[in-house]
Formats: C-alpha cells, sequence, structure tokens
C-alpha cells in the first residue's frame, strides 16, 4: 500500500500539473470505484483544480465550488500520467481523469478491488473521511506520547492504526520497528521514556529519509511505486542478512499483512511465534536463530538422498 512517503510523492508531482486545471471529465471503468452519491461525479467536471493535499493516505484534489475529489488507493492502486485522453488499460484500470494538460490514470493490479474514490462537499464531508491519526512529521513528542499511549497495543498495530498515526502502513513501520530496535510485539504502553523517544526519533528519521530518497530517484511522475525496495533493511527481506548486523531477517504472517523484523536488533535473538506455525508445531518451535539453523540442518541431513552403497549391508553381516 502507497505509505506515507508514496502519497507524499504523489501529490507533489501531480500539483504542478493539475493545479488551475478544469477537470474535463472522468470516465469510469469500474463502476464500483465510487463509494459516494451526492454530490454527483458530473458535478465535478468543469471545476478547477484548488489544491492537491493528503489526507492520510488518500490523495485529495480540491475543487472550485468546495467539492473534493478523495482517492484511496489501498494496496495495489497506482496513478499514472499520460498524455490528454489517453485510453484507460483494459485490464486493471479502474478511472481516467481528463485534464488539458494530460490525463490521470487509476489502475488497481489486484483481483480484490479496495481503491476508492469519493466527491464530498464542504470541509466538514472531508474532515469526516479522516480516521483521525497524529501527523507525527508535524507533531512534538508530548503528542506523540500521548497517542502512542492512549491504547494498549503491539507496536506493529498501533504504527499501522491510521485513528492513531497517520500515513504509516505495513512497509514504513517494519523499517520504523528495526531502526528503533523495538519488538514488533512489544505494547504500547510498555515503552519506557527512553525507548518512546527513539521509536519518535525513528519514525520521522524513516519517513524524512524515504521521502528524500524518493524524491531524488524519482525525476519525473512515479511510475513505479512499490512496498519492497532493495534498499530497505528488513520489510520483504526474509531470510536475507540484516544490514546492521548480518543475522537472517525473520518474518511472522498472519491475516493478510506480515512484520518483517532482526530477532538480534529487536528481540533479543528470540524467534517470535508464527501462530499458525506455533499452534501447529508447539513445543518444536525454535526460539532462538541457533535452534533455527539447528532445525534446518536436521531438516536439509533427512531430506538429502542415501548413496546406493550406503544402503549395501556392511561385510561379514
Amino acid at each position: 500500500m502507497p505509505e506515507l512517503p508514496d502519497v507524499t510523492l504523489y501529490v507533489e508531482r501531480l500539483a504542478p500539473l493539475v493545479l488551475g486545471e478544469p477537470l474535463q471529465r472522468v470516465r469510469l471503468a469500474s463502476p464500483f470505484l465510487l463509494r459516494s452519491v451526492e454530490p454527483p461525479l458530473a458535478a465535478a467536471c468543469g471545476r478547477r483544480v484548488a489544491a492537491v493535499s493528503r489526507l492520510g493516505k488518500r490523495i485529495v484534489l480540491a475543487l472550485e465550488g468546495d467539492l473534493f475529489l478523495v482517492l484511496h488507493l489501498m494496496v495495489a492502486g497506482r496513478l499514472r500520467w499520460r498524455p490528454a485522453g489517453a485510453a484507460i488499460p483494459g485490464r486493471n484500470g479502474l478511472a481516467a481523469f481528463d485534464f488539458g494538460s494530460g490525463t490521470l490514470l487509476l489502475t488497481e493490479a489486484s483481483g480484490k478491488k479496495r481503491a476508492s474514490l469519493q466527491l464530498v462537499q464542504g470541509e466538514a464531508a472531508l474532515a469526516a473521511l479522516d480516521p483521525g491519526g497524529l501527523e507525527v512529521l508535524d507533531a512534538d513528542l508530548p503528542s506523540f506520547r500521548a497517542a502512542l499511549r492512549h491504547e494498549s497495543h503491539t507496536l506493529k498495530r498501533t504504527l499501522t492504526d491510521p485513528a492513531i498515526f497517520s500515513g504509516i502502513g505495513n512497509a514504513y513501520s517494519d523499517e520504523i520497528l528495526h531502526r528503533a530496535r523495538l519488538s514488533p510485539f512489544k505494547r504500547s504502553l510498555d515503552l519506557d521514556d527512553e525507548e518512546t523517544e527513539r521509536l519518535f526519533d525513528a519514525i520521522c528519521d524513516t519517513l524524512v529519509e524515504w521521502l528524500e530518497r524518493l524524491r531524488r530517484d524519482t525525476p519525473a511522475f512515479p511510475e513505479k511505486v512499490t512496498a519492497f525496495r532493495p534498499e530497505m533493511a528488513v520489510h520483504g527481506r526474509f531470510g536475507l542478512p540484516c544490514p546492521r548486523c548480518g543475522a537472517p531477517v525473520q518474518r511472522i504472517v498472519y491475516a493478510e499483512n506480515e512484520a518483517n523484523y532482526c530477532p538480534d536488533c529487536q528481540t533479543g535473538g528470540r524467534l517470535l511465534a508464527d501462530r499458525a506455525l506455533s499452534r501447529l508445531l508447539k513445543a518444536d518451535w525454535p526460539r532462538t536463530i541457533a535452534e533455527l539453523e539447528e532445525r534446518k540442518r536436521e531438516q536439509r541431513a533427512a531430506a538429502a538422498p542415501v548413496s546406493p552403497a550406503a544402503r549395501l549391508p556392511a561385510r561379514g553381516k
């Protein structure tokens, strides 16, 4: 899912292309994309774009007349900027937004169509779409501490809850917790003051670093927005060495998400139990990297083919 750095880059690159331009028409390839009824989508056509902004993980086009087009890309939604009048891709295309300067295409490379488009009237209606999470880059440490301690959840869940923190998702939460040297399963209420400040600094440093990297590496409109980048420390790097200590990165898969972490850097060398596998293996679940590697060696030895000579009985027997 595009998160704060990716959505911010979309906003920054889209703004100079459409600001002051009238939205000529909106073409929908999928009627399920539109999640609002009033005002009708036709009311947006002909109105000029007054501003482009981010609302959490949403992209907002403010139009004349106090209208707001709100796009939520969800997991697989992506934006493409093409010459004016470009056709909507037949396979993954959801919509096209036509301007005199070009066409903004919305695609979604997933069978589960979760991306959404809403047209709302007025600031109050727009504010109702905001989950309300804290914008950490605009906050101070006391405000962050209050949000962190509002409820007791795991740090992974806390960071990715849009009602607690704005714009942070699965990928960057992994990177943040690795930088902060904190377990994804540590409870938010269990952090002491030093750990809380370390987490606050890690969030700010990680988001700013990645936003600057994306700005530098993306000279034009973003075409390859992905949650898996080779420069990341742990996210999407299961089994690869941690760039800090060299231990193999581990992961926990749950529901439709996963948590990636380094045992040596974040959990004192302890392997976190995957819910499904730990229920299956119970007492056999490896507790450390050393136990895991030993279990792998035993499995490889058991699966190794036996040579014909080894099958022959020893002489004299």
